[in-house]
């Protein structure tokens, strides 16, 4: 490999996009593990996920772009085809790499990788786009479905589907949102310290350090990994999305409360429940994997927490296990998580409307078996990191309606802080956090209360 970073970030990068092209495997998990294995300085390793995150996301208008200068671009090895797409996404989103050296960094790797005829291949071709910009513009007979999913690059079916809940201007936004990074966030353990004070201490080491306007918990810590800090080592913080930190709240738990968390790992929520009983009561958390489990249990210790218990079991069956009844029951239940795109790109290319149809079901199913563990007169917090109205709104009203013993609880919005209770359907007992309301991740909260 040649010397200087900047190639050897593209070369990493370029590794990732194949195996995940070859292997069908997840980005997030890719690019973990290439970067936990890979000595690289921060500037680097910033660079390698930039670029196997932008060119996923990116791929409908990079594939379309390139789809008009090589004809039956499928063809090409997985890497050549991957080298271009990741060239095209720095020659046209990444302003701070000129040109010509994107076109040049692809050459050497081209040589480096392949013979001559690649490496001229992959330079007409680049070369080429960029004697043409007029390939990036919108073509004027687009439809609204079409102009979106090119500009935006979102897969059309999804577009098609998000324009008839949300309508055009909404959907323009969620697409454009999804292509933006996320931004850090932690959630202050309030069994060691106050917001103020842990805030005033970041600052002291990273001025740009702020409050979150979305949580009453939360605080962004500027640039960096929050986990390579020592607030996060000591106990002090907890990595977490802003939307994330709404969820517990919502549950309305008490000192001395017995709850359940259904589907707790990897603890975020679960350690908030705790925080907020001020340890005092007991929590059952469950997770159908016994390595998940093991990252609840590090988690609560990390942050002093002892009231947590944890157990090994798929959500369907904890009626069977004979836990008796809960004051509070969570159930953040599985989704097509649609509203973590920009946390994980795969995600808009690799499901369906069908997935959609498949995991409703499995949600329906679970609330309904998981009810019956609530004590008359409790609360369950039914939430989700999509934005599907048929895993969201439709299934908690049609949840309601077939069961008469419980009912949407509006006094919600009083355990949520005033932006985001604005964005609750009045006197439904919900809300639906899309991804650019507050720049946080896509959520759905919805409490349920049964009748006393």
């Amino acid at each position: 490999m040649a010397a200087g970073k900047k190639a050897g970030a593209r070369d990493i990068a370029l590794d990732v996009l194949t195996r995940i092209e070859e292997k069908r495997s997840y980005s997030n998990l890719e690019l973990k593990h290439v970067l936990d294995k890979t000595p690289l300085s921060a500037p680097d390793a910033g660079l390698v996920t930039e670029l196997v995150y932008g060119t996923i996301q990116r791929r409908h208008t990079l594939e379309y772009v390139l789809a008009q200068f090589v004809k039956g671009q499928k063809k090409l090895q997985p890497w050549v085809r991957q080298l271009l797409l990741l060239s095209l996404y720095q020659i046209r989103y990444l302003d701070r790499v000129p040109d010509r050296a994107a076109v040049h960094e692809a050459v050497e790797i081209a040589k480096r990788r392949g013979h001559a005829g690649i490496a001229s291949l992959v330079n007409g071709v680049l070369r080429n786009v960029l004697r043409q910009p007029q390939v990036w513009e919108k073509l004027p007979d687009k439809t609204p479905v079409e102009r979106i999913a090119f500009q935006e690059s979102h897969p059309e079916w999804l577009v098609a589907r998000w324009l008839r809940v949300y309508g055009e201007a909404e959907t323009n936004a969620i697409c454009r949102s999804n292509n933006l990074p996320p931004h850090p966030s932690v959630r202050v353990n309030r069994l060691k310290t106050t917001r103020e004070e842990l805030l005033a201490a970041m600052r002291a080491e990273a001025p740009e350090a702020s409050l979150s306007s979305v949580s009453p918990f939360g605080i962004l810590p500027g640039p960096g990994n929050p986990a390579h800090s020592r607030w996060y080592r000591e106990g002090y913080c907890t990595i977490q999305d802003e939307s994330s930190m709404l969820v517990a709240p919502a549950l309305g738990v008490k000192a001395g409360h017995r709850v359940l968390d259904a589907c707790a790992a990897p603890g975020g929520k679960t350690t908030h429940l705790a925080e907020l009983m001020e340890n005092q009561g007991e929590i059952i958390a469950c997770d159908i994997h016994p390595h998940k489990e093991e990252l609840i249990r590090q988690n609560a210790e990390r942050l002093g927490i002892t009231i947590i218990k944890t157990l090994v079991s798929d959500a369907w069956h904890l009626p069977d296990r004979g836990l008796g009844q809960f004051d509070r029951i969570l159930l953040d239940a599985p989704c097509t998580g649609f509203g973590v795109i920009r946390r994980k790109p795969d995600l808009k290319w690799n499901k369906s409307a069908d997935d959609i149809a498949e995991i409703a079901a499995l949600q329906m199913q679970l609330l309904t078996r998981l009810s019956g563990m609530l004590a008359p007169g409790g609360l369950l917090v039914y939430s989700t990191c999509t934005i599907e109205p048929e895993e969201n709104q439709l299934l908690v009203e049609r949840f309601v309606a077939e069961h008469p013993e419980f009912a949407l609880d509006d006094a919600l919005v009083e355990d949520l802080p005033p932006a985001v209770a604005a964005k609750a359907e009045t006197g439904r007992g919900y809300v639906q956090i899309l991804p650019h309301h507050f720049h946080s991740d896509g959520f759905f909260i919805a409490r349920l209360k049964r009748r006393a």
